[in-house]
Protein backbone atom coordinates (compact mmCIF):
# COMPACT_ATOMS: atom_id res chain seq x y z
CA UNK A 1 0.00 0.00 0.00
CA UNK A 2 1.20 3.50 -1.08
CA UNK A 3 2.31 5.40 1.88
CA UNK A 4 0.87 8.72 2.49
CA UNK A 5 3.35 11.77 1.59
CA UNK A 6 4.38 14.63 4.15
CA UNK A 7 6.18 17.20 3.06
CA UNK A 8 7.71 18.67 6.60
CA UNK A 9 9.24 22.50 6.97
CA UNK A 10 12.76 21.89 7.22
CA UNK A 11 13.57 24.57 10.35
CA UNK A 12 13.92 23.99 13.99
CA UNK A 13 10.60 25.75 15.03
CA UNK A 14 8.67 22.78 13.09
CA UNK A 15 10.70 19.75 15.00
CA UNK A 16 8.13 18.81 17.41
CA UNK A 17 4.95 19.02 15.58
CA UNK A 18 6.81 16.37 13.01
CA UNK A 19 9.62 14.26 16.13
CA UNK A 20 7.40 11.66 16.76
CA UNK A 21 6.70 10.64 12.54
CA UNK A 22 11.00 11.33 12.46
CA UNK A 23 12.37 10.24 15.43
CA UNK A 24 9.92 8.83 17.54
CA UNK A 25 6.95 5.46 17.49
CA UNK A 26 5.51 6.45 14.22
CA UNK A 27 8.89 6.93 12.29
CA UNK A 28 8.14 4.77 8.83
CA UNK A 29 4.34 5.21 8.88
CA UNK A 30 4.60 7.39 6.32
CA UNK A 31 6.65 9.17 3.60
CA UNK A 32 7.99 12.06 4.61
CA UNK A 33 10.19 15.12 2.44
CA UNK A 34 11.84 17.99 3.80
CA UNK A 35 11.55 21.50 2.36
CA UNK A 36 11.33 25.36 3.30
CA UNK A 37 8.34 26.59 4.27
CA UNK A 38 6.89 28.03 1.12
CA UNK A 39 8.42 25.16 -0.73
CA UNK A 40 6.11 23.17 1.35
CA UNK A 41 2.69 24.85 0.32
CA UNK A 42 4.09 24.62 -3.51
CA UNK A 43 4.15 20.53 -3.06
CA UNK A 44 0.74 20.46 -1.57
CA UNK A 45 -0.53 22.88 -4.05
CA UNK A 46 0.92 20.80 -7.14
CA UNK A 47 -0.03 17.79 -5.64
CA UNK A 48 3.21 16.19 -4.56
CA UNK A 49 2.51 15.87 -0.94
CA UNK A 50 -0.74 15.03 0.30
CA UNK A 51 0.16 16.66 3.89
CA UNK A 52 2.15 19.73 4.65
CA UNK A 53 3.43 21.86 7.14
CA UNK A 54 2.51 25.40 5.39
CA UNK A 55 2.65 29.39 6.09
CA UNK A 56 -0.55 29.63 7.84
CA UNK A 57 -1.89 32.44 4.83
CA UNK A 58 -1.37 29.67 2.38
CA UNK A 59 -4.50 27.97 3.64
CA UNK A 60 -6.46 30.80 2.39
CA UNK A 61 -4.31 30.47 -1.07
CA UNK A 62 -5.17 26.79 -2.11
CA UNK A 63 -8.22 25.17 -2.90
CA UNK A 64 -9.74 22.76 -1.17
CA UNK A 65 -7.47 22.13 1.67
CA UNK A 66 -8.47 21.16 5.86
CA UNK A 67 -6.73 21.92 8.36
CA UNK A 68 -6.18 19.20 11.27
CA UNK A 69 -6.68 20.61 14.70
CA UNK A 70 -5.17 21.87 17.88
CA UNK A 71 -1.85 22.56 16.50
CA UNK A 72 0.62 25.10 14.57
CA UNK A 73 3.66 27.13 15.02
CA UNK A 74 2.91 30.32 16.90
CA UNK A 75 3.85 32.70 18.92
CA UNK A 76 2.52 34.92 22.12
CA UNK A 77 4.76 37.50 21.66
CA UNK A 78 8.74 37.54 20.80
CA UNK A 79 9.52 34.99 18.04
CA UNK A 80 13.17 34.89 17.62
CA UNK A 81 12.72 33.58 14.45
CA UNK A 82 11.63 36.24 12.23
CA UNK A 83 13.29 38.95 12.31
CA UNK A 84 13.50 42.46 10.45
CA UNK A 85 17.40 43.75 10.21
CA UNK A 86 17.85 46.81 9.22
CA UNK A 87 20.78 49.68 8.71
CA UNK A 88 18.34 52.64 10.18
CA UNK A 89 15.61 52.72 12.35
CA UNK A 90 12.40 50.50 10.51
CA UNK A 91 10.82 54.12 10.68
CA UNK A 92 13.08 55.47 7.73
CA UNK A 93 13.12 52.61 5.54
CA UNK A 94 12.58 52.99 2.17
CA UNK A 95 13.38 49.75 0.78
CA UNK A 96 12.74 46.11 2.10
CA UNK A 97 13.88 42.89 1.23
CA UNK A 98 11.39 39.63 2.11
CA UNK A 99 12.79 36.19 2.49
CA UNK A 100 11.75 33.65 -0.29
CA UNK A 101 11.55 31.34 2.32
CA UNK A 102 8.40 33.06 4.00
CA UNK A 103 5.01 33.73 2.94
CA UNK A 104 3.15 34.44 6.58
CA UNK A 105 5.98 36.09 7.84
CA UNK A 106 6.08 38.57 4.78
CA UNK A 107 2.86 39.19 4.75
CA UNK A 108 3.31 39.89 8.60
CA UNK A 109 5.66 43.02 7.69
CA UNK A 110 3.68 43.98 5.22
CA UNK A 111 0.89 44.86 7.34
CA UNK A 112 3.45 45.96 10.16
CA UNK A 113 4.90 48.75 7.72
CA UNK A 114 1.23 49.62 7.08
CA UNK A 115 -0.53 49.78 10.34
CA UNK A 116 2.14 50.22 12.81
CA UNK A 117 5.26 51.98 11.50
CA UNK A 118 3.64 53.71 9.04
CA UNK A 119 5.88 53.42 6.21
CA UNK A 120 5.31 52.29 2.66
CA UNK A 121 8.76 50.45 1.35
CA UNK A 122 9.45 49.50 -1.51
CA UNK A 123 9.38 45.61 -1.15
CA UNK A 124 11.65 43.33 -2.94
CA UNK A 125 12.29 39.24 -2.92
CA UNK A 126 15.65 37.57 -2.16
CA UNK A 127 17.48 35.03 -0.51
CA UNK A 128 17.78 34.52 2.69
CA UNK A 129 21.27 36.00 3.27
CA UNK A 130 21.01 39.25 5.40
CA UNK A 131 24.51 40.82 4.37
CA UNK A 132 23.05 40.71 0.76
CA UNK A 133 19.72 42.46 1.70
CA UNK A 134 21.44 44.93 3.51
CA UNK A 135 24.24 45.59 0.42
CA UNK A 136 20.97 46.69 -1.76
CA UNK A 137 18.11 47.33 1.07
CA UNK A 138 17.46 49.71 4.06
CA UNK A 139 16.12 46.39 5.53
CA UNK A 140 15.27 42.68 5.58
CA UNK A 141 13.00 39.94 6.41
CA UNK A 142 14.95 36.99 7.63
CA UNK A 143 12.84 33.73 8.92
CA UNK A 144 14.14 30.48 10.40
CA UNK A 145 17.22 29.14 11.49
CA UNK A 146 19.45 31.77 9.77
CA UNK A 147 16.88 34.65 12.01
CA UNK A 148 17.71 32.52 15.21
CA UNK A 149 21.40 32.27 14.52
CA UNK A 150 21.08 36.57 14.43
CA UNK A 151 18.92 36.58 17.48
CA UNK A 152 21.33 34.22 19.89
CA UNK A 153 24.24 36.68 18.40
CA UNK A 154 22.14 40.16 19.90
CA UNK A 155 21.39 38.56 23.35
CA UNK A 156 25.28 38.37 23.75
CA UNK A 157 25.44 41.79 23.05
CA UNK A 158 22.36 43.16 25.47
CA UNK A 159 21.42 45.12 23.09
CA UNK A 160 17.19 44.84 24.09
CA UNK A 161 14.93 48.42 24.22
CA UNK A 162 11.05 48.24 25.32
CA UNK A 163 10.17 49.35 22.90
CA UNK A 164 11.26 45.58 21.40
CA UNK A 165 14.26 47.41 19.10
CA UNK A 166 17.56 46.05 19.18
CA UNK A 167 20.08 48.24 18.20
CA UNK A 168 24.11 47.41 18.34
CA UNK A 169 27.15 49.05 16.56
CA UNK A 170 30.81 48.30 16.80
CA UNK A 171 33.08 46.41 14.42
CA UNK A 172 31.33 45.34 11.36
CA UNK A 173 33.54 42.13 11.31
CA UNK A 174 31.79 41.39 14.64
CA UNK A 175 28.16 42.23 14.42
CA UNK A 176 25.53 39.84 13.75
CA UNK A 177 25.79 40.59 10.47
CA UNK A 178 28.92 41.01 8.95
CA UNK A 179 29.55 44.43 6.85
CA UNK A 180 27.74 46.79 8.78
CA UNK A 181 28.96 48.89 12.05
CA UNK A 182 25.45 49.58 12.96
CA UNK A 183 22.26 47.73 13.32
CA UNK A 184 18.67 47.53 14.47
CA UNK A 185 16.71 44.25 14.71
CA UNK A 186 12.90 44.15 15.13
CA UNK A 187 11.42 41.01 16.33
CA UNK A 188 8.28 40.33 14.05
CA UNK A 189 6.53 38.20 16.57
CA UNK A 190 6.31 41.28 19.25
CA UNK A 191 5.72 43.71 16.39
CA UNK A 192 3.00 42.26 16.18
CA UNK A 193 1.79 41.58 19.66
CA UNK A 194 2.24 45.04 20.10
CA UNK A 195 0.43 46.37 17.70
CA UNK A 196 -2.38 43.90 17.76
CA UNK A 197 -2.45 42.64 21.03
CA UNK A 198 -3.27 38.66 19.77
CA UNK A 199 -1.01 36.26 18.85
CA UNK A 200 0.27 35.23 15.08
CA UNK A 201 0.13 31.74 13.64
CA UNK A 202 3.05 30.92 11.63
CA UNK A 203 2.38 27.26 10.67
CA UNK A 204 -0.26 24.58 10.50
CA UNK A 205 -0.87 21.01 9.35
CA UNK A 206 -2.41 21.09 6.34
CA UNK A 207 -4.01 18.41 3.57
CA UNK A 208 -5.72 17.83 0.71
CA UNK A 209 -9.22 17.31 1.59
CA UNK A 210 -9.92 13.69 -0.07
CA UNK A 211 -6.19 12.38 1.93
CA UNK A 212 -6.80 12.67 5.38
CA UNK A 213 -8.01 10.59 7.40
CA UNK A 214 -9.02 10.19 11.25
CA UNK A 215 -6.12 8.28 11.59
CA UNK A 216 -3.50 10.96 10.34
CA UNK A 217 -4.79 13.31 12.61
CA UNK A 218 -4.33 11.08 15.33
CA UNK A 219 -0.79 10.27 14.73
CA UNK A 220 0.20 13.98 13.49
CA UNK A 221 -1.16 14.82 17.49
CA UNK A 222 0.49 12.00 18.97
CA UNK A 223 3.84 13.18 17.01
CA UNK A 224 3.59 16.19 18.72
CA UNK A 225 2.97 15.42 21.89
CA UNK A 226 6.14 12.91 21.41
CA UNK A 227 7.90 16.10 20.36
CA UNK A 228 7.18 18.27 23.39
CA UNK A 229 8.29 16.02 25.22
CA UNK A 230 11.88 15.71 23.71
CA UNK A 231 12.40 19.30 23.47
CA UNK A 232 15.59 19.26 25.07
CA UNK A 233 16.76 16.18 22.50
CA UNK A 234 15.74 18.21 19.41
CA UNK A 235 17.56 20.92 20.67
CA UNK A 236 20.72 18.84 21.67
CA UNK A 237 20.68 17.95 17.65
CA UNK A 238 19.67 20.67 16.40
CA UNK A 239 22.97 22.80 18.11
CA UNK A 240 25.40 20.98 15.64
CA UNK A 241 23.76 21.82 12.85
CA UNK A 242 23.30 25.19 13.54
CA UNK A 243 26.57 25.84 16.23
CA UNK A 244 24.06 27.32 18.53
CA UNK A 245 24.14 26.63 22.31
CA UNK A 246 21.94 23.94 23.19
CA UNK A 247 20.42 25.48 26.24
CA UNK A 248 19.53 28.52 23.62
CA UNK A 249 17.55 26.31 21.15
CA UNK A 250 15.71 24.34 23.85
CA UNK A 251 14.44 27.72 25.39
CA UNK A 252 13.31 28.96 21.97
CA UNK A 253 11.49 25.99 21.76
CA UNK A 254 10.07 26.43 25.30
CA UNK A 255 9.54 29.53 25.32
CA UNK A 256 8.73 31.38 22.29
CA UNK A 257 6.83 28.99 20.44
CA UNK A 258 3.48 27.53 21.19
CA UNK A 259 2.17 24.56 19.56
CA UNK A 260 -1.83 24.85 20.14
CA UNK A 261 -4.84 26.13 17.91
CA UNK A 262 -6.19 27.95 21.18
CA UNK A 263 -8.93 30.27 21.34
CA UNK A 264 -5.90 33.62 21.43
CA UNK A 265 -4.12 31.39 18.43
CA UNK A 266 -7.72 31.44 16.73
CA UNK A 267 -8.44 35.11 17.25
CA UNK A 268 -4.70 36.14 16.10
CA UNK A 269 -5.13 33.98 12.73
CA UNK A 270 -8.87 35.31 11.68
CA UNK A 271 -7.57 38.68 12.48
CA UNK A 272 -4.53 38.54 10.60
CA UNK A 273 -6.90 36.64 7.18
CA UNK A 274 -8.96 39.67 7.58
CA UNK A 275 -6.11 42.85 7.61
CA UNK A 276 -4.77 40.51 4.86
CA UNK A 277 -7.62 40.81 2.92
CA UNK A 278 -8.71 44.59 3.57
CA UNK A 279 -5.33 45.42 1.92
CA UNK A 280 -5.55 43.00 -0.59
CA UNK A 281 -2.62 40.31 -0.19
CA UNK A 282 -5.62 38.13 -0.59
CA UNK A 283 -8.75 38.20 -2.58
CA UNK A 284 -11.57 37.57 0.55
CA UNK A 285 -10.75 35.62 4.03
CA UNK A 286 -12.30 32.36 3.43
CA UNK A 287 -14.03 30.21 6.25
CA UNK A 288 -10.97 27.43 7.63
CA UNK A 289 -11.94 23.81 7.05
CA UNK A 290 -11.30 21.43 9.76
CA UNK A 291 -9.71 17.52 9.41
CA UNK A 292 -12.33 15.44 11.37
CA UNK A 293 -9.72 14.28 14.83
CA UNK A 294 -10.14 10.91 16.65
CA UNK A 295 -8.51 12.28 19.70
CA UNK A 296 -8.21 15.53 21.36
CA UNK A 297 -4.90 17.82 20.42
CA UNK A 298 -1.95 17.37 23.08
CA UNK A 299 -1.54 20.50 24.90
CA UNK A 300 1.29 22.79 23.44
Amino acid sequence: MTKMRLCINEFLNAAPLAWGLTDGPLAGRYDLSFALPSHCSEALRSGNADLAIIPAIECQRIENLVLLPGMSVAAKGEVRSILVVAKKPIHKARKIALDTSSRSSAALVRLLCRSHWKIQPEFIEMDPDASAMLAVADAGLVIGDPALRIAVKMDALDTREGNGEQCCEGDPNDMPVPGFDTLYVYDVGFQWREMTGLPCVLAVWAARKDAVTPQVVADCQASLAYGLEHRADIAEGASFKLELPASALEKYLRANLDYSLDSANLAGLHYYYDQCAAVGIIPRARPLQWANAATPAPAA
